[in-house]
């Protein structure tokens, strides 16, 4: 009865206070117009690829058709966590309700998954299409590449189910002040004051096997591209190819670097100035900077935008 009673007043917590990024009201208008210009650009952007590929029949490809996946889920990424970061620099620390955190977390959870996964099935088409162009109808017909979409976000929903309902399972009996700009795990996992090994295990097991599995595919797809690229007689070819590769491996680089620093590993983050820098660089610098380096340097795309551009003067 007493253990009961004990457990039911550790659950009182009915909302969360996200401290936002800085404190100082100066910093903050500054950096509320920065981050609301990056946060309608990422929307433009990615918003025009999602138009091109759909408008677009020579845009009708596998690697598109990935492309026009990420762009949605980048939208959809920057518009779960930017709101509370901009109402947090806009009015200071804001009261969140659990319900409101919790569902934050379930979609940003789902979304990160995703994101690790669609990466993968961008790599692995580029190693088809270098590497096995010959087979590359049959190993990437739309049957595979829906498959591999679907996969994807489903699977990501799957993960967040169950890493979202352990984390709400806790009890939070105070403080309940987040020291971040939106409900991430680790913040949460700082707050409760229960046993959170399990809660941490499934985080752990989860995302070794989300974000290193991911990352390992995307490894060895882009090392055999870099196999075949050096194997290839045309010294133009090759550069051609390893420019459009390192672009793509400085933002696989920079994203699986800040996301495998956060949540693989076993024990809560403390250093948490740290922990919201990094997320600053993956939830909105990352959205905002891939369709630049994925899309719109590509010629195809650019073709496409001036079409597109001529069609709408005409």
């Amino acid at each position: 009865m007493e253990r009961s009673l004990a457990v039911g007043n550790m659950t009182r917590i009915q909302e969360f206070v996200l401290l936002g990024l800085s404190m100082r009201l100066g910093i903050r208008d500054v950096l509320f117009a920065v981050f609301l210009t990056l946060y309608l650009l990422t929307l433009l952007e990615n918003s025009l690829i999602v138009l091109l590929v759909c408008r677009h029949s020579e845009l009708h490809k596998p690697m598109y058709f990935f492309l026009g996946n990420l762009s949605c889920l980048e939208m959809c990424y920057v518009s779960v966590t930017t709101p509370s970061l901009l109402a947090g620099l806009r009015t200071g620390p804001c009261r969140v309700p659990f319900t409101a955190c919790m569902t934050q977390l379930f979609f940003f959870i789902s979304l990160i998954c995703t994101e690790c996964t669609l990466l993968a099935s961008m790599a692995y088409d580029r190693y088809v299409a270098i590497c096995r162009p010959l087979h590359y109808p049959l190993l990437m017909r739309p049957q595979v590449c829906l498959g591999l979409a679907v996969t994807s976000w489903l699977g990501g929903l799957l993960v967040s189910v169950i890493k979202t309902a352990c984390i709400a399972s806790l009890s939070y009996c105070g403080p309940n002040v987040l020291n971040h700009f939106f409900c991430d795990v680790s913040p949460l996992l700082n707050l409760s004051c229960t046993h959170v090994a399990l809660t941490e295990l499934v985080d752990f097991i989860s995302a070794i096997v989300i974000l290193w599995g991911s990352l390992l595919v995307a490894i060895a797809s882009y090392m055999a591209i870099g196999r075949a690229v050096l194997r290839m007689p045309s010294a133009a070819a090759r550069r051609k190819a390893f420019s459009t590769c390192t672009s793509h491996l400085v933002v696989v680089g920079i994203f699986y670097s800040a996301t495998l620093f956060i949540y693989a590993r076993p024990s809560r983050i403390e250093a948490m100035d740290l922990n919201k820098l990094l997320s600053v660089i993956y939830t909105v610098a990352m959205p905002m900077c891939n369709p630049v380096i994925y899309c719109l340097r590509n010629r195809e795309v650019q073709a496409a935008f001036r079409r597109s551009l001529h069609w709408s003067c005409g």
